[in-house]
């Protein structure tokens, strides 16, 4: 398997509070517990302190909802190890259809591979998924996109009238019959019946998005012993009360360390990923099945309609916790007080607002896990891999955008007879006003702007003259714009990362079943923060 290795300093679209975590720790140090390195981890696991009757508590409903997603030996395992006292290395996303875009697997391999790596030093580990089924977003989790030979397929199933619901909630519905036929009829012509298998298994009409999510997740990581967690199970509701009763009765208190972290950020030059106002509350209230935030006035709480005395609301947190649900920044909160997370594997945004979570984390938990980058992965299949040695192109080049891809590509379509007088051409005319500039400065030393500006644009004008050649030879093969449409729906879809946008079902399909475990030895700890772009067998 060829490779290539990137920084993320080096990807388009990354965020700068993120960048500096990584390459700079010390400038935004004020921002987290801990540095993202491995020893961090070893440190910050000495120090856990988790009670031993939450983790029992915790370990059964788990086993009772990973036994029903279909869960195999290695996860049942790793669940009785948790329960034995080992720590759990997190990581989670929406419950997108089909899986969601290719980072949620990407992160789930790297929290199975820091897991299997402290293990083997002697630190006991396992894996957790927090599928985020109390998300209301439907429209984030709707649809997927797939490349499929050179073209970009999209499934979509309908935005429902009633919004507002936590996703796990919604079922499938008979939508979900045509697409998944298709969805695995690509996937069988892409050489995988088991994963078509897997799919028509997991993604049925009565199931929801987060049921059908977690049963295909049990599928993919059967062998890797991933533990999936279901936050909207009511008895993890129950155990996470006291956190509930806490952010509401401490709400001013947080509140206000929450708008100094924005002023803090704001002054370093960071954007706060989460607006906070005055108003601002760490929860939602679940009415009827709709999901409302809880906004804040003196002395009393409101959700929709709804409006609570300060002390009534809190009181509910303890006889209704199950209609309590946390918010972006609260929400690894709860998680890290539900388990014994020694780390949490996170993308860059969400590294980014962790930032302002550290001042919840410090106030209500006296803790904070190490916040270490998931693996990042770019899929070069075998013909845009041809391509780009066709076209002397990189992925970079396709990441910079279709104008100055188009006109690479046009450089080098000029006929190979052609192209080489065109560079022995250049040569000489380059040789040549290098000569006549040398003997005009000599006449006249303010004439050197003047013969510098004539170069140029004599060299740009050569240049234009040889892309116009490319054009006109593609016009003739009507080559380029389809190689160019290829490249880009493929490593620069929709003008965003790969991972970010493509499903990666359709790559494991071709690459066959060695796959994941491929991915998942370069999602470790020894490369953190780094970028794979790797050719595909």
């Amino acid at each position: 398997m060829d490779c290539r290795v990137l920084a993320f300093h080096q990807l388009p679209h990354q965020p700068k509070l993120f960048l500096e975590y990584l390459g700079h720790f010390a400038k935004v140090k004020s921002f987290y517990f801990h540095a993202p390195a491995i020893p961090a981890v070893t440190r910050s696991t000495r120090k856990l302190d988790y009670p031993g009757e939450r983790r029992a508590e915790v370990t059964s409903i788990l086993r009772k909802q990973n036994i029903a997603l279909g869960a195999g030996a290695e996860t049942l395992s790793n669940l009785d190890r948790l329960e034995e006292g080992a720590v759990a290395i997190v990581s989670g996303q929406q419950v997108g259809l089909f899986s969601g875009p290719a980072y949620s697997v990407y992160k789930a391999l790297t929290a199975v591979q820091i897991a299997e790596e402290l293990t083997g030093v002697g630190i006991p580990a396992v894996p957790v998924f927090w599928m985020a089924t109390e998300d209301h977003d439907l429209d984030e989790v709707r649809r997927a996109t797939w490349f499929d030979q050179g073209r970009l397929v999209r499934f979509e199933l309908p935005l429902i009238a009633e919004t507002g619901r936590p996703v796990g909630r919604i079922p499938l519905g008979a939508q979900i019959e045509a697409l998944v036929q298709e969805a695995a009829e690509l996937l069988a012509n892409q050489g995988s019946d088991l994963l078509a298998q897997y799919l028509m298994e997991s993604y049925r009409p009565e199931e929801t998005y987060g049921s059908a999510f977690g049963k295909l997740f049990a599928h993919l990581f059967a062998q890797h012993g991933l533990i999936l967690m279901d936050p909207l199970d009511s008895g993890l509701h129950k155990v996470a009360a006291p956190l509930y009763q806490h952010a509401l009765a401490e709400r001013d208190a947080l509140n206000e360390k929450l708008l100094q972290r924005g002023k803090d950020l704001d002054r370093a030059g960071f954007d706060a990923q989460v607006k906070v106002t005055s108003r601002s509350t760490l929860l939602f209230h679940l009415s009827d099945g709709i999901r409302q935030v809880v906004m804040a006035s003196p002395g009393e709480f409101q959700a929709g309609e709804k409006t609570w005395m300060r002390d009534q609301l809190v009181h509910m947190t303890h006889t209704e916790p199950e209609n309590f649900s946390p918010n972006a920044l609260f929400r690894p909160v709860v998680q890290d007080y539900l388990l014994p997370t020694a780390a949490y594997i996170a993308g860059p945004a969400e590294i980014s607002y962790f930032a302002q979570s550290e001042v919840v984390y410090r106030h209500v938990l006296g803790r904070m896990p190490v916040m270490l980058p998931r693996a990042g992965f770019t899929l070069v299949d075998a013909k845009a891999n041809k391509l780009l040695r066709r076209y002397g192109l990189t992925v970079e080049d396709v990441w910079a955008g279709s104008q100055g891809l188009r006109h690479k590509m046009e450089r080098q379509s000029v006929p190979g007879s052609l192209s080489r007088n065109f560079e022995r051409k250049q040569k000489q005319i380059a040789k040549m006003l290098t000569q006549l500039g040398t003997q005009i400065e000599k006449l006249d030393p303010t004439l050197k702007g003047t013969v510098e500006k004539s170069r140029k644009r004599i060299e740009f004008h050569i240049d234009k003259l040889r892309r116009k050649a490319g054009r006109a030879q593609d016009q003739k093969a009507g080559l380029i714009s389809a190689h160019e449409h290829y490249l880009e729906s493929l490593l620069n879809p929709h003008k965003g990362l790969q991972e970010r946008e493509l499903c990666v079902l359709p790559f494991l399909a071709r690459w066959g079943a060695g796959g994941l475990s491929e991915l998942q030895k370069l999602s470790t700890g020894k490369k953190i923060g780094h970028h794979f772009i790797i050719q595909l067998p």
